[in-house]
């Protein structure tokens, strides 16, 4: 499980920096050490940067050498067409400087538009920055299938961050089959469609698509793609039974379905703080049963 950085952007909200970093650090505690984040989050690498700190102070330098960071290289959409290594360097400096890093983990590539030929160039940049040490691991995110390939003939990917959920397995089958193919770990994220798969809408009705949030009307529409209202209901009743059996919540329950499947590595969970992570760590406590996955599956194939 990856702790997800995106909620804790300036543009989502008041963010407590005092309490965020608190709160990684016992996500930390808990055992989870794998964090994500992004250059295009807004002040999210200077406070992973923060927390890096103060987990060193309070817990050693050797509790700070486990932890791992993800980020992001997301180049601005006017500059696609005029990237070039000294701009994508300045780039990935600026995050290890923020994060007080010598060295990133991970640099998830985005690329906003496949009609602007650059992202092959610029992937090899990355390539030329790992070579320096400036970088340990390239994945990508948000790519399809064709484009992921292309880069794989050009460098070593060692992952694909994509959007997927009991709602949304779009990220199934051949896309899945590719990342298996050539060793690409699939991270993925909207595991509980942005709280839609949580018991706060079980039983109630379709709110449509007015939603100040543009994320919750992204997930709307997959629920939309999924079948609609009624069919997410009954996936809610669904996923509520099973709940009762194993005496958690429905987001525990998603949660733990999304790790069964094994085309996947890791799920990001984007909470802003740990106030829920007691009940998001009962998901690696429990084990579906032969049951309980026929009572989804017999609505997720529909």
């Amino acid at each position: 499980m990856i702790k997800g950085g995106w909620q804790l952007a300036g543009e989502h909200g008041a963010v407590d920096a005092d309490r965020v970093v608190e709160d990684m650090i016992a996500f930390v505690d808990a055992g989870v050490t794998t964090f994500d984040c992004a250059d295009i989050y807004t002040g999210v690498e200077e406070l992973i940067g923060r927390f890096l700190c103060d987990l060193t102070r309070t817990r050693g330098a050797d509790a700070a050498r486990r932890v791992k960071i993800h980020t992001k290289f997301v180049p601005d959409r006017d500059s696609l067409l005029s990237l070039n290594l000294s701009d994508v360097e300045a780039g990935i400096d600026r995050s290890l400087t923020r994060l007080g890093l010598e060295t990133l983990d991970l640099v998830q590539f985005h690329w906003w538009n496949y009609a602007a030929p650059g992202f092959v160039d610029t992937v090899h940049h990355l390539d030329t920055l790992r070579a320096k040490g400036k970088i340990n691991l390239i994945g990508v995110t948000n790519f399809d299938i064709e484009h992921l390939a292309r880069l794989c003939d050009a460098v070593d990917i060692a992952s694909a961050q994509v959007q997927y959920s009991l709602l949304d397995a779009r990220a199934s089958g051949e896309f899945s089959q590719y990342a298996r193919d050539h060793d690409v770990s699939l991270l993925v994220y909207g595991v509980l469609a942005g709280g839609f798969l949580t018991d706060a809408w079980i039983g109630k009705p379709d709110p449509g698509f007015e939603f100040e949030n543009r994320s919750l009307v992204k997930y709307r529409l997959i629920i939309e793609e999924f079948g609609g209202w009624r069919l997410f209901q009954e996936l809610l009743s669904a996923l509520r039974a099973v709940a009762n059996r194993h005496e958690v919540d429905i987001a525990t329950i998603a949660l733990r379905a999304t790790l069964d499947n094994p085309d996947i590595a890791a799920t990001i969970i984007g909470a802003r703080y740990a106030n829920r992570l007691p009940q998001t760590l009962r998901a690696f406590e429990i084990e579906l049963t032969d049951q309980d996955r026929l009572m989804l599956e017999n609505i997720l194939i529909r």
